[in-house]
């Protein structure tokens, strides 16, 4: 089971995706950005980031893949801790691991991982659609005037600027005259006022701008931190039922096969094969492809599976392998 998928589904919906016994991968919003110097626009976007501190099962990712894949909450971790001991095993060989549109993860010389997301995955449902783009600068041409038309323009500019005299009678000139002083201080108040109050007028929209970015910053850290350390839809409660004569059959989740046969009297000969030499064997009945699978036993972890299946490979069959599957 590849669970990388589970995790993605997760991360576009929660803010921390626990990985039980790995790590955490964690969502940060980060707001839309704009690089002048490149002209190039970016949406808003979840930067994920990974924190191997965080290794105890929250519940939400083996929860979130019982019900996608229909199937037990001990099944659904059991697959999850098959798949992680894959990924620590391929960061010990190649000391890198590739998880399909997470990221990288590498190990660096004191063994410690280090994470490098994948840039090409957006997982803000707000930004759907939203692609980064490219804006050519706005280019502004001058248009060159020639001499003769500078010349005409000056001119004009100098007859505009001569004195027209217009004759007004003495005693409506004296009449107008209080008017225009009154007009005067009036323009001239204004002017004073103006200067004075714009920068009081833009001090108090600068505060004002502060203060709302303060509280918009300190609410995102809380829901952050929310999103962080708390689950929303936590892990159903366990009901503990009283004891009874009835012995509960225990779950062999992990098997060992030994073959398949087309035959049901080849699958009831190696049988009697594998229990002659002393193992719990067991013929299943005929699976959907027409055969039956023979199993050398049926364990309760992956671990004593693995464990025998080493030792199967080395002193019977080579070709040995683990099915994990309820039956």
């Amino acid at each position: 089971m590849k669970i990388e998928l589970y995790i993605a589904q997760l991360l576009y919906r929660y803010q921390c995706v626990t990985v039980p016994g790995f790590g955490a991968f964690l969502a940060e919003i980060q707001s839309a950005q704009l690089l002048e110097n490149s002209h190039s626009f970016f949406p808003p976007k979840k930067m994920i980031s990974f924190n191997s501190n965080i290794k105890n099962n929250d519940g939400l990712l083996a929860n979130h893949i019982a019900q996608a894949e229909k199937t037990s909450y001990d099944y659904s971790l059991s697959a999850i801790e098959y798949e992680v001991l894959n990924w620590k095993k391929s960061l010990q060989e190649d000391r890198s691991l590739t998880i399909k549109n997470i990221g990288v993860l590498s190990l660096n010389a004191e063994n410690n991982i280090l994470f490098a997301p994948n840039e090409q995955t957006n997982y803000n449902a707000k930004s759907f659609g939203l692609t980064s783009f490219v804006s050519p600068a706005v280019k502004r041409e001058l248009e060159l005037i020639k001499p003769e038309a500078v010349t005409e323009i000056q001119k004009t500019v100098i007859e505009e600027e001569k004195p027209i005299f217009n004759f007004i009678p003495e005693t409506e000139a004296r009449k107008s005259n209080p008017y225009l002083k009154y007009a005067a201080v009036f323009v001239i108040g204004l002017a004073v006022a103006g200067s004075v109050g714009y920068p009081i007028y833009q001090n108090q929209i600068a505060t004002e701008t502060l203060l709302v970015e303060t509280a918009v910053q300190k609410k995102v850290q809380n829901k952050i931190q929310e999103a962080t350390f708390f689950i929303q839809t936590p892990i159903p409660a366990v009901t503990l039922s009283l004891k009874s004569d009835k012995k509960e059959a225990v779950k062999l989740p992990y098997h060992i096969m030994a073959g398949a046969f087309r035959s049901e009297a080849n699958a009831q000969k190696r049988y009697n094969q594998l229990v002659a030499k002393g193992f719990d064997a067991r013929v299943l009945g005929v699976n959907k492809n027409g055969y039956y699978p023979v199993l050398y036993g049926s364990y309760t972890t992956f671990a004593e599976a693995e464990k025998e299946k080493n030792e199967i490979i080395e002193t019977d069959n080579p070709q040995a392998w683990i099915l994990i599957q309820s039956l």
